[in-house]
């Protein structure tokens, strides 16, 4: 259905490779990024310039222009509002150092609009002070989101982060990309990427995912859960990809980084998670079914103690 095999275009930044379960930005595996604790601002740098080396740079002190109490409203009025603010140009009227910096200055701050917004208006900002002692990106959004977040949950964004940093032709990446095709500046096209983000297929799945934890943290059976959502003809979120016919390796890094930093419902996601897996393969023994992404993306979020309404932003 919609795109499926078209060739829209041809990319060497993100490699999946469907059959074995591996992806790598520029030749370097996920795995390797995650496990040697690459952040997400050099892996930006990595996707976007095709060598680690100037990544993202702090967010400028700007505060959020509006405040509906919806994140990722916030964020995207706030993009829009940055060109007049910013004097941003149509790409179409702008050389490629100008606009790889456009999108810098625009993606760091998007991050800052999510954090204030994610704060709210009834908490005090936290001192610019403070967070310019953060030693990265991640951290610095955290700092601006909870004042002195737990280092282990920096961690767990900074790995959902770097993860989830590049994927080819998703939804979002399309939409933007589609806007970008039409010479808009930089800002509207990543305020119309954010757009298809929220979706619930897309950057809302992990929020769909949550609610089968929890009831299987209710009942202690989650061959029975899986069994109904099947039975009805539901969908099961957290399970299937278009691209990967082995496990999605970003799974597989979100499951390890789960497991290595004790987030507290790792034992009922990985039972949930194998009795998906059963029961998958014994209704369709004819197609490999995995575990994608979306799935212990939700644990990881959820670790970090990111709200479920949240977790498109």
């Amino acid at each position: 259905s919609g795109l499926e095999g078209v060739v829209a275009f041809t990319s060497d930044i993100a490699e999946p490779d469907k059959d074995g379960g591996a992806l790598r930005y520029r030749g370097v595996d996920i795995e390797e990024l995650v496990a040697q604790n690459v952040t997400f601002g050099d892996v930006w740098a990595l996707l976007v310039d095709g060598a680690f080396g100037r990544g993202l740079p702090p967010a400028e002190p700007f505060p959020l222009p509006i405040h509906t109490g919806d994140v990722r409203v916030d964020v995207q009025a706030g993009l829009a509002m940055l060109a007049p603010i910013w004097g941003y140009q149509p790409l179409l009227d702008i050389d490629d150092t100008t606009a790889r910096d456009n999108l810098a200055r625009a993606s760091v701050m998007a991050l800052s609009y999510v954090a204030q917004s994610a704060r709210g208006i009834y908490q005090p900002a936290v001192p610019q002070t403070r967070i310019d002692q953060a030693a990265t990106v991640t951290e610095r959004f955290m700092v601006r989101w909870k004042g002195e977040p737990d280092p282990a949950h920096v961690a767990a964004i900074d790995a959902y982060w770097v993860s989830a940093a590049e994927h080819g032709m998703n939804a979002s990446t399309f939409t933007a990309r589609v806007i970008a095709s039409t010479g808009a500046d930089v800002a509207a096209c990543l305020s119309g990427a954010i757009g298809a983000m929220s979706g619930p297929l897309h950057g809302g799945a992990p929020a769909r995912v949550l609610p089968m934890i929890e009831q299987v943290e209710k009942t202690g059976d989650a061959r029975a859960l899986i069994t109904g959502i099947l039975d009805r003809k539901e969908k099961l979120m957290g399970f299937g990809h278009r691209v990967y016919r082995a496990e999605d390796p970003r799974a597989r890094v979100l499951r390890a980084t789960a497991k290595r930093l004790n987030a507290p419902r790792y034992e009922v996601a990985a039972a949930l998670e194998q009795a998906a897996l059963t029961e998958l393969r014994e209704r369709r023994p004819d197609r490999a079914i995995e575990t994608n992404v979306e799935f212990w993306a939700a644990v990881i979020l959820d670790f970090a103690e990111v709200p479920a309404h949240m977790m498109p932003a």
